[in-house]
């Protein structure tokens, strides 16, 4: 299929809330990633999205390049024609961008695709994420508010972060401690800032002691109870409907989160979940594997000549690309996403 239109990927988002599953967000950084991607949602039968980091951007466009402007656009470029090969619906996203990298990535990336909307075109991204978990709560909602609107007029979901997650990606480091989990007041704050749907379509990374990495178990410590009690505090505030869910919720740092953990933060309206780490590891292990398999026949050792099929990248790349669909699958199923595309 195409790339998901917009209508289409708010129709997913709404399935997904509606049923209480979740579209696996895969971290790619190469086409070779991107195709193990792709085949894996494929596989399993669910609709999903694919998406880049400001790092994943900026390798996509080459070491004589390292523009995530450049990268993204190629990406985007790229998955567009691979894509429609495929039977399920996919999404493209950006993944966190904070405060100094939103001029030179989200906000040149908003404006090309706003001009492609007014020339009748659909928009290079289906989403964007701004993360301001790093700046004060006033400050990370008065920038969401401006990019809500862009967003808006160029047919783009936007996703915002509320708290901080622990950990490292792409150089951002966090601490492990009490502010990795949102207030009822958080999500008050948010609503009122953004509206909870009425202004405009968004999501929310509500942050329940998510960790990017994986650690041993018990060094994390998830409460996704925080969402529901976000949602809930959200619809006493507006007096909503009992039982709503006005946030279409995100799961970040979820590699290594148990099966209960995943389950039980799907019931309160987690519509995503982003999958980087191990789906890196599992693309790399294969690899590996067949590196040390074949240690004689990709290194010309002791000046032989070595096995053009072994150390050919097709060779590799294939058994690395096998490891990464086959991850992907496995997250479809943990979110309930297999086999069911909306078609």
């Amino acid at each position: 299929m195409p790339i998901a239109t917009p209508e289409k990927y708010a129709e997913m988002l709404d399935a997904a809330k509606a049923g209480a599953y979740a579209f696996p967000a895969i971290n790619v950084s190469s086409s070779q990633t991107l195709n193990a991607a792709l085949k894996g949602f494929a596989d399993a039968g669910s609709d999903g999205i694919i998406q880049v980091s400001t790092g994943g951007a900026e390798y996509f466009s080459g070491q004589g390049v390292k523009s995530m402007v450049t990268g993204s656009a190629a990406f985007a470029a790229f998955a567009a024609e691979v894509a429609a090969a495929y039977p399920v619906n996919i999404a493209l996203h950006t993944d966190h961008c904070p405060q100094d990298k939103l001029d030179g990535f989200v906000r040149p990336l908003l404006q090309m695709s706003a001009e492609r909307v007014q020339r009748g075109q659909a928009p290079l991204f289906q989403s964007h994420m701004w993360d301001g978990s790093a700046v004060p709560l006033d400050e990370n909602l008065e920038i969401a508010a401006d990019l809500l609107e862009k967003c808006i007029a160029a047919k783009i979901i936007l996703e915002i972060e509320v708290g901080v997650v622990g950990g490292e990606e792409d150089g951002v480091e966090a601490e492990i401690n009490d502010k990795l989990y949102s207030t009822p007041e958080d999500a008050i704050a948010t609503a009122k800032a953004l509206g909870y749907g009425e202004q405009g379509y968004y999501m929310t990374a509500l942050t329940f002691g998510n960790v990017h990495g994986v650690y041993k178990p018990g060094n994390v410590k998830l409460r996704p109870s925080v969402l529901k009690d976000a949602q809930e505090a959200v619809v006493r505030e507006f007096s909503l409907e009992e039982g709503a869910k006005p946030f279409h919720l995100v799961f970040h740092g979820g590699s290594g989160s148990s099966a209960e953990e995943i389950s039980e933060a799907l019931d309160y309206g987690v519509v995503k979940m982003n999958v980087d780490t191990d789906t890196q590891y599992a693309f790399t292990r294969p690899v590996a594997g067949h590196m040390l398999a074949n240690y004689e026949g990709v290194l010309k050792v002791d000046g032989e000549v070595g096995n053009k099929k072994q150390y050919d990248p097709r060779a590799w790349g294939k058994a690395g690309e096998a490891g990464m669909t086959a991850r992907v699958v496995e997250a479809c199923e943990n979110l309930r996403a297999s086999g069911r595309s909306i078609g």
